[in-house]
């Protein structure tokens, strides 16, 4: 299937790219290239204060700002739910991810959703925009996002 054809398949190959063993590169080819040029993605934290943060990357900030982690650390992310709006040649997707230290242990240590921008040029899907944020205590994944 090739990576770009679906909403499916472009989900799917975004959790790829980012996911795998502590040491072994990212394809970073391959995630280059689900985004479209000029495309954000949007880390978003909270500071110990209480205060939201919203950290903006291109696809080349984002690699460089995860190199390390994934250098020292193994990190598989996956998608367990999922809801789409789609409108001629746009789409949003709420995709709601658990992340593990290995592929096989059973309890994720964090959750969260992705809020994926995505347009249809006729030929394929791109990402536009990207912003995610976790769960926690005071922030619960709403029941509508799980399976």
């Amino acid at each position: 299937m090739n990576d770009t054809e679906s909403l499916d398949a472009i989900i799917l190959a975004l959790y790829e790219t980012v996911s795998g063993p502590a040491g072994q590169a990212r394809d970073t080819p391959r995630m280059r290239s689900l985004f479209m040029p000029g495309a954000h993605l949007v880390r978003t934290s909270v500071a110990e204060d209480g205060t939201p943060h919203a950290q903006m990357m291109d696809v080349d900030d984002y690699e460089r700002d995860t190199a390390d982690f994934f250098r020292r650390n193994a990190f598989y992310e996956v998608e367990i739910a999922r809801r789409t709006d789609l409108f001629g040649n746009i789409a949003q997707v709420f995709s709601t991810y658990e992340a593990r230290n290995d592929a096989g242990e059973s309890k994720p240590f964090k959750r969260g959703i992705n809020s994926i921008q995505l347009f249809n040029d006729g030929k394929r899907w791109w990402i536009v925009n990207m912003i995610w944020d976790n769960e926690r205590e005071d922030n619960p994944l709403p029941a509508q996002y799980l399976p």
